[in-house]
């Protein structure tokens, strides 16, 4: 039986339509994945805003926020605080005038910094203490190259940063 050029085309079609499926789910990983990380990557950017208004509110106030309902309660800082899935509040507590920290729970391990030492911070875990070589502060010079996805980096589950109010 001789195949027509047509039937020739529509085969090599097929198979190629296949394989690019195939390969994106390899790389991207399962829809599933996906939305966890782009869920993940939100709590580091509620984190990041977290950060930026506990630095607006010191300057104004000369301290740090008591709670996240102090620092919500600001007017002019619009920022969330709760988990977008679970809607449970993040963590925050001060550790002293200047140094506070953050916490989430995270559903998967953020890919680490290219090109340089993982900064995955794990304070919760008793792993920052001072002279701690991770580099966990927003000013931090070690991390000042780093973006915002390197300075957030994380395991999985519950995850917390120290930060250092500017």
């Amino acid at each position: 039986m001789k195949l027509s050029p047509r039937s020739i085309v529509l085969g090599a079609s097929g198979t190629a339509v296949v394989a690019a499926v195939v390969v994106g789910l390899v790389l991207l990983g399962n829809p599933s994945q996906e939305r966890e990380r782009r869920i993940d990557d939100r709590r580091a950017a509620d984190l990041h805003g977290i950060a930026a208004a506990t630095d607006l509110y010191r300057a104004r106030h000369g301290r740090l926020p008591a709670s996240l309902d102090d620092l919500a309660a600001e007017p002019g800082l619009r920022i969330s605080t709760r988990d977008p899935t679970s809607s449970e509040m993040y963590g925050y507590r001060t550790l002293d005038d200047g140094r506070y920290e953050v916490c989430a729970t995270f559903a998967a391990e953020s890919a680490g910094p290219t090109g340089s030492t993982p900064i995955l911070q794990r304070s919760c875990q008793g792993c920052h203490g001072p002279g701690s070589p991770i580099a966990s502060r927003v000013d931090d010079p070690a991390a000042a190259h780093l973006g915002l996805r390197d300075l957030w980096a994380h395991g999985s589950g519950r995850q917390c940063f120290q930060m250092r109010a500017r």
